[in-house]
């Protein structure tokens, strides 16, 4: 039995299911972590500078390049070991560092990236982070721990995975320019569980950072928003009382549209991102089971009441805009049928018009061939009189009853001479 052929795709998208694997972490070790983005359009930028910017970091550390086209990476840099993975509006880069150093969430860390390499990156600085992983102390060490380390009031703190590990973080920018977040481990948990969650808290404030942008869109937007929302509301209005200006609306209503229209096609990309990132922040946060760790806040918490708001706010205003495309197209079909309507009665007022008119030119082209039969006739009867005059001694008739005699043929022969050649013309032509 020959085998059986596969599809040419089969092992493509099979192993595309496991081509960004979690990192494995030992602890005590950090981790660095940044994500870039171009400032605007970065979904259709040029990936390939992605590549040769992420090149020049391995050759500095002597490290072998990725495959052509990757968009992903994980290597070793020096004593460090690198992840790097391309997204479609951002890369991230993640260096994970043995041990926990001299001085908790150490600025230098981030020496691991050279300045000049830092400047000259394809994009700007989305977030970056500091995270900390350790083995889990006494609670009271904890609670020190994140006192010293983290904004009190900001603060969110959890058990997870089956009280396996403690998470906190503030979502907080420090003094050096990142995030923290802190993970404290069991002894028991393993290197695959930790590295899950140290990568679990990294695409929560990337994806947190990334939806918060369509935010930002939002309040930019928001004022000329309420203008057109006003500007349609008094169109609508001038249509009850439009007094003969309707055309002059419509014009207006088709000038408002095409703004809406240009808003909600430069907005409904990053509108879709911004959900479809805060479905995956959700998606990372109960994932990891979260558990309240002495009555603080949790991270679903943070979530509903820090980052949930301003999602609704996203949602709220595209809704807005999506109401305001579909009541500025409906009251401008409205008014183009009224208008329509309006033109209609005018084109039949004036058919009408048109209609009496060619009557009344009937009527006096009608008049004008009974002259014009009365005129050919008179001149006719006289050359056919000049020419039977001579005859009129012969068969003893007088000049005046010759003449008499040929008025009706005469006139009867030019009516119908007359009848014939309008009778051609109507036809369609004149047989000349």
């Amino acid at each position: 039995m020959p085998p059986i052929q596969d599809h040419p795709l089969r092992y493509k998208l099979a192993n595309e299911l496991h081509a960004r694997p979690f990192p494995s972490l030992t602890a005590p070790c950090r981790a660095i972590y940044l994500a870039l983005k171009q400032p605007s359009e970065a979904a259709s930028r040029d990936r390939g500078q992605d590549l040769v910017h992420l090149m020049a970091l391995l050759d500095r550390y002597g490290a072998a390049h990725p495959q052509p086209g990757a968009t992903h990476y994980s290597g070793q840099i020096g004593q460090h070991t690198l992840k790097w993975e391309q997204h479609t509006e951002f890369v991230t880069y993640t260096v994970f560092l043995p041990g926990l150093g001299d001085k908790p969430f150490d600025p230098t860390d981030f020496d691991v990236f050279p300045s000049d390499w830092l400047e000259e990156a394809p994009g700007v600085r989305v977030t970056s982070a500091m995270l900390r992983i350790m083995q889990r102390p006494e609670d009271g060490v904890v609670d020190t721990a994140l006192t010293d380390w983290f904004v009190p009031e900001s603060l969110a703190v959890s058990t997870v995975l089956d009280d396996d590990a403690v998470v906190a973080g503030d979502f907080r920018i420090d003094p050096s320019g990142h995030q923290r977040f802190a993970v404290f481990v069991r002894e028991h948990v393993g290197e695959r569980r930790a590295g899950r969650i140290a990568q679990r808290l990294c695409e929560i404030e990337t994806y947190k950072a990334m939806s918060m942008l369509g935010f930002t869109r939002v309040h930019q937007v928001g004022p000329r928003l309420g203008e057109i929302d006003s500007e349609l509301t008094g169109l609508m209005d001038l249509m009850v009382t439009q007094n003969g200006q309707e055309e002059t609306i419509l014009r207006a209503l088709l000038r408002v549209s095409t703004e809406l229209e240009s808003l909600s096609a430069r907005m409904s990309f990053r509108m879709g991102a911004t959900g479809a990132y805060e479905a995956i922040v959700n998606q990372r946060v109960e994932v990891l089971r979260e558990e309240r760790y002495q009555g603080r806040q949790i991270f679903a918490e943070f979530m509903m009441r820090r980052y949930d708001p301003a999602m609704r706010t996203v949602k709220s205003a595209q809704i807005r805009l999506d109401s305001m495309v579909q009541r500025a197209t409906r009251a401008a079909d409205l008014l183009r049928t009224q208008v329509e309507v309006g033109r209609s009665a005018q084109n039949q007022q004036l058919l009408h018009s048109m209609n009496q008119r060619a009557e009344l030119q009937l009527r006096l082209q009608e008049t004008v061939e009974g002259l014009s039969v009365v005129a050919i006739s008179y001149y006719a009867v006289s050359l056919v009189g000049y020419l039977l005059y001579p005859l009129a001694g012969t068969v003893g008739l007088s000049k005046g009853m010759m003449t008499a005699l040929i008025v009706l043929p005469v006139v009867a022969v030019v009516w119908w001479l007359i009848r014939r050649i309008k009778h051609k013309v109507e036809q369609g032509g004149l047989d000349l």
